[in-house]
């Protein structure tokens, strides 16, 4: 066989391998994806919390540690909510009377050069919306309570995940030492191997997407903040969250408050939103992917693509930003007897 076609082979099922294994975990994703959640979560949690907890459980007892770590983050996120909240309502009346004018504006501009849209199918169209909404609106309260259900589940999920990182920072290391004592002696050293790559992997990867994310927020927050668009630190908050979703999720976020800047401000605050967006996406494809991720694999652009597009096919917003993560996780995994081989790991994996 020749050598191309030898590395092709060799690379073809190592792919496909890393394939099956995405769409089993999607599949099962899919199928219970309540506890999928929140298990990814403790896992989120517990990565971001667990050098916290080594720090604390020097002076104090583990326990205690995971304790005090817990309450300052839950602290730390509810008083993040307030203050946007506070910021919410601080601006609602401002907000209520720059969209009314905001609107009027973006119709003036639709209806001149070069759009030059006629004025009555603008009016037609609120018309017709305010009808969708009147012959709808059994449907609108019935979703509005089926809402309310899925809420319970949203709090549901939480507690879950809370409750699982709780066990997950206090003995992680003697849970998985158990798993690994249940499995035949000769295939244990490679599954220990494997679950601390794994974990490597997946605490280099959220600590980084956190400090990109955070990155992108301070900076549309700043921007938003000094073009006086209103609702700068709920947009900023949003495009943390949405930076966690891959290649899109900054885009969208962006584009939501170019929206907004629009309605408030005017076009030509809109155009520097959207010229933000171009900087965002080159500074963090180009500066901050390739130093914050430099601890966990990278992947090349084209199979983070296809990752969170497969996802997304396959179980929506969770699986988009489960994708990366697993498929990291996963590639690092099959890496690691071959790095073995070669004399390529280095340092000795990390504790776990």
């Amino acid at each position: 066989m020749y050598p191309p076609l030898r590395t092709a082979a060799a690379h073809a099922w190592r792919l496909l391998v890393v394939a099956a294994a995405v769409y089993g975990v999607f599949a099962l994703l899919g199928r219970f994806h309540e506890l999928g959640v929140a298990v990814f979560l403790g896992l989120v949690v517990t990565a971001l919390l667990r050098p916290l907890v080594d720090l604390l459980a020097r002076p104090l007892p583990r326990a205690l540690a995971v304790a005090v770590s817990l309450l300052a983050g839950i602290v730390l996120v509810l008083g993040v909510l307030a203050l946007v909240g506070d910021a919410v309502a601080g601006e609602r009346r401002v907000l209520v009377r720059e969209f009314v004018t905001g609107v009027d504006r973006i119709e003036r501009w639709l209806e001149g050069p070069p759009f030059r849209l006629d004025p009555h199918a603008l009016t037609d169209l609120q018309a017709r919306i305010g009808q969708f909404l009147a012959s709808h609106r059994s449907t609108l309260i019935s979703t509005a309570i089926s809402g309310a259900g899925r809420l319970v589940e949203v709090v549901t999920v939480f507690a879950l995940a809370l409750f699982s990182s709780v066990f997950f920072l206090h003995s992680g290391d003697r849970q998985w030492a158990w798993f690994c004592g249940q499995l035949p002696e000769g295939v244990r050293p490679r599954t220990a191997l494997a679950g601390r790559t794994a974990w490597r992997t997946f605490t280099g990867y959220t600590h980084g997407i956190v400090l990109v994310a955070a990155t992108n927020a301070v900076l549309v927050g700043l921007a938003l903040f000094l073009l006086g668009v209103p609702l700068a630190l709920p947009l900023a908050l949003l495009e943390f969250f949405a930076a966690f979703v891959p290649l899109i999720g900054s885009p969208i976020a962006l584009a939501v408050a170019a929206v907004v800047a629009l309605a408030a401000k005017g076009v030509v605050a809109a155009v520097v939103v959207v010229a933000l967006i171009v900087l965002i996406g080159q500074l963090e494809g180009h500066v901050l992917h390739p130093l914050v991720m430099s601890w966990a694999v990278r992947l090349h652009p084209v199979v983070v693509a296809f990752s969170v597009i497969g996802g997304a096919i396959a179980a929506g917003v969770l699986g988009a930003i489960v994708a990366v993560p697993l498929v990291s996780v996963v590639w690092a995994v099959l890496q690691t007897p071959r790095d073995r081989a070669e004399g390529g790991a280095g340092r000795a994996p990390g504790r776990r």
